[in-house]
């Protein structure tokens, strides 16, 4: 099994707002990945070296400068009473909603969704902005979410 319930999340909470409700139907595409799998995911795709964002260093694509295109903040649009996503982000990522997404918190805790649902629930994903990238399967586009309120676009490389 790749997947535990959302409910033994240990931050389920940020899924079950009031204020940030989420239908069912994105609930039911919200899966947090086991440790395994999860740590299987991370070494592949962000780091060998490195189990959090925090720890980055030479020799991880996120580390590296060049990596990453243009930056923005996402702090004043969730912030706000508007539900999207920042437009940089809208018209730089073109991922079909059905991509499959992995919202990458540390090496033990990855969230796999759907784009679609994503750009629907971002505010709630974003409880978790310590450095967390989301990357799409078959896909080289990067996004990153710093605890400053910043986001960083870019590529894996």
């Amino acid at each position: 099994m790749n997947y535990f319930p959302l409910d033994e999340h240990k931050k389920a909470w940020v899924f079950k707002r009031h204020d940030l409700p989420i239908s069912e139907p994105d609930l039911a595409t919200i899966k947090p990945m086991v440790t395994g799998r999860a740590g299987q995911l991370w070494q592949t795709r962000i780091s060998k070296q490195s189990d959090h964002p925090d720890f980055f260093k030479k020799g991880d694509w996120p580390f590296n400068v060049n990596s990453w295109h243009s930056q923005g903040n996402w702090e004043t649009q969730w912030d706000s009473d508007n539900a999207e996503l920042p437009d940089e982000i809208l018209t730089s990522i073109d991922w079909p909603d059905h991509t499959t997404v992995y919202f990458c918190c540390d090496k033990r805790n990855v969230i796999e969704t759907q784009w679609g649902t994503f750009k629907r629930c971002w505010k709630n994903f974003l409880f978790m902005d310590d450095g967390s990238l989301l990357i799409a399967k078959k896909q080289l586009q990067a996004l990153q979410f710093l605890s400053n309120g910043d986001y960083r676009l870019g590529s894996i490389s």
